[in-house]
């Protein structure tokens, strides 16, 4: 049975129509990826769902019982609480009760002789209404997650950093066990570890999940389908991320052959329309009315939006140089950031830098381009050098003033390439339109403060360019077309980003912070990193939660493995040719799936293909699985 079903839901702001006659079915165990472009209305789907918001038409309907659980993207926290406070409010009222009878049961040994009795009361009081709504057992959910989670239970949260307030926020949404778990761009501000536990924990809900990401590893690694919203309609695909893009790609080279035949035949009426009297004669009538609804038709149909169009303004080259450190040693607060790091980095170097939050890396890019000095060691910087500095917390950006004020700093025309353009159309090309253009920085979405950074760094010559996660926010077609354009640029890049695919796509090496201040270089992208740091002998164990550990990534090593029973060694010797039987048959099924034609056949056999697809993606899964659980 459905947990969720929604029929013909419509909502517009003004005259942006974001949904129109949508549907959508959420069963139990569904793992959903909502994919759409920025401003098509993702979040405020996930409002609709999580009953924030009223659909202007249709009917949203729950199954009897079942609760929700959200993560939003821009998750409101109160500051001045402990972490463990945040994280039971998750439960309503019965974490309120939790959050107070521990607050109690700390604080009473401080508690004047008259105000025991009171304390002693109230914590009696506490307990009758916590026992009466298994609020123990609820408890325990909070302490399980905060472990999880690694999260500290008595610190406050305003002491923490984005990335962990993000982590306390998603530990929120998962403690109350939802049989609907709605999370707004999960991964924004979480490292790669964080990330791969995330996943696991996502693999393993029993409920239904729907989230909204611009990471396309963690979408394919998570997603057992996609919905994809576009133009008003909600569209769902069975099966992963790669298998969409291929289905996908094949249902829109249909589209476009129906609406060229549409307009074909529509050019033909019209000129046949334009005839005069023949057109009028009673005979003709019917066909008088079939060219207007054609036209009605063809006023109705909504376009795709265009792509970005992105360019970065070129600068002369610098000099072979550009930065030089020797022996860099920096920390922060009595914990060691950089220790005794040395390094070379020359014209055309992708660097991408890998760790955790809070680890550094931020530091270490000020350092290098001499925004902070470090304690002991030297920067030598090149010559000529034009930076550009992508900060992932956007302060670049004034948000009082217009789109317009803020790229074009009181002009109406801006140069790109020895090209005059004007503002306005040059922010079209990051698709503002020209109202959108005029409006305050501060009115933008996530999506959109990130292109009008992008847009403004790219406005000016630059040979450097450095930036702190600039995925962040980005929808996947903009995602895609950065990664094309960083790969064309012949200057300099250096990158922090915790999306794995984005830097093997654009870096060529990394710097890997590998705890007590440890900087390492490696060559290639995040995955030739992973492999080489995972395939080291030995490794200098981590300092505290926060600093890469190779242990949480790496595969468990001989020394630690426990011999097999019989059964199991059967088991894992059967497993490759399973695998490879539901691969084939999944590639076979994929292939019938991507056809133009698929879709015509019967509703029964669509449906028959489209769920032996899914079934076998999650075979899969767990088989992947299993095989790591005996190899290990």
């Amino acid at each position: 049975m459905a947990l969720l079903k929604l029929t013909d839901i419509s909502i517009a702001f003004g005259d942006h129509e974001l949904l129109d006659n949508a549907n959508l079915t959420i069963d139990s165990g569904q793992r959903i990826g909502l994919l759409g472009r920025n401003g098509e209305g993702k979040s405020t789907l996930l409002r609709l769902i999580n009953g924030e918001i009223k659909p202007d038409n249709g009917e949203i309907r729950y199954q009897v019982g079942s609760t929700i659980a959200s993560l939003e993207q821009t998750p409101g926290m109160a500051q001045e609480s402990t972490v463990f406070d945040v994280v039971a409010s998750g439960l309503g009222s019965v974490g309120e009760w939790i959050s107070e009878y521990q607050s109690i049961s700390i604080a009473r040994d401080d508690h004047a002789r008259g105000d025991h009795e009171l304390t002693m009361h109230r914590l009696a009081e506490l307990q009758q209404k916590l026992e009466a709504c298994d609020g123990w057992n609820l408890s325990g959910n909070v302490e399980k997650t905060l472990s999880r989670l690694s999260l500290p239970s008595q610190e406050m949260v305003n002491s923490l950093s984005g990335g962990w307030q993000r982590r306390v926020s998603l530990a929120r949404a998962l403690v109350s066990d939802p049989q609907i778990l709605l999370l707004d761009e999960p991964t924004n501000h979480l490292d790669t570890d964080t990330i791969i536990w995330l996943e696991k924990q996502i693999r393993q809900f029993k409920g239904a999940i729907l989230f909204v990401t611009h990471d396309r590893e963690f979408l394919q690694n998570v997603a057992t389908d996609i919905v994809d919203l576009e133009r008003g309609k909600l569209t769902k695909w069975a099966g992963t991320y790669d298998d969409y893009l291929r289905r996908k790609q094949a249902s829109m080279e249909q589209e476009a052959r129906q609406h060229a035949e549409f307009d074909k035949k529509l050019a033909s009426e019209e000129i046949w329309i334009r005839q005069g009297i023949k057109a009028r004669r009673t005979r003709n009538e019917g066909r008088v009315r079939s060219l207007q609804k054609m036209r009605e038709h063809r006023s109705a149909r909504r376009n795709r939006k265009g792509n970005v169009k992105l360019e970065i303004d070129k600068s002369s080259n610098s000099g072979k140089l550009v930065i030089e450190a020797k022996n860099i040693s920096h920390t922060y607060v009595d914990k060691t950031i950089i220790s005794d790091f040395s390094t070379r980095i020359l014209r055309g170097d992708r660097i991408g830098l890998i760790g955790p939050n809070g680890v550094g890396k931020t530091t270490l890019l000020k350092i290098l381009l001499g925004e902070l000095e470090a304690e002991r060691g030297t920067i030598k910087h090149g010559t000529k050098l034009e930076v550009a500095y992508f900060d992932q917390l956007r302060s670049q950006i004034n948000l009082d003033q217009t789109v317009i004020d803020v790229i074009g700093q009181g002009r109406d025309q801006i140069t790109i390439n020895g090209k005059s353009k004007h503002v306005i159309s040059y922010l079209s090309d990051f698709l503002f339109t020209p109202a959108r253009s005029r409006s305050p920085v501060s009115s933008l979405s996530g999506g959109e403060k990130a292109r009008v950074l992008l847009a403004k760094l790219f406005s000016k010559p630059t040979n450097v360019l450095v930036m702190d996660e600039p995925t962040n926010d980005l929808d996947i077609e903009t995602l895609e077309l950065l990664e094309e354009l960083l790969l064309q640029f012949e200057g300099t890049l250096l990158l922090v980003s915790h999306d794995r695919k984005f830097m093997d796509n654009v870096i060529t090496s990394s710097f890997s912070f590998e705890g007590d201040g440890k900087v390492n270089e490696y060559i290639g992208g995040y995955s030739e990193w992973l492999s080489q740091v995972t395939q080291k002998p030995e490794t200098t164990p981590a300092s505290n939660s926060k600093s890469i550990s190779t242990k949480n990534i790496s595969k468990t090593t001989t020394a630690g493995r426990k011999k097999l029973s019989y059964n199991d060694q059967r088991e894992l010797a059967g497993l490759p040719e399973k695998i490879e039987k539901l691969e084939k048959r999944q590639e076979l099924l994929t292939e019938t799936t991507s056809d133009a034609s698929f879709y015509q056949l019967p509703q029964m056999e669509v449906s028959r293909a489209l769920q032996e697809l899914k079934e076998i993606g999650e075979s899969l899964d767990q088989c992947y699985e299993r095989w790591s659980e005996l190899d290990s």
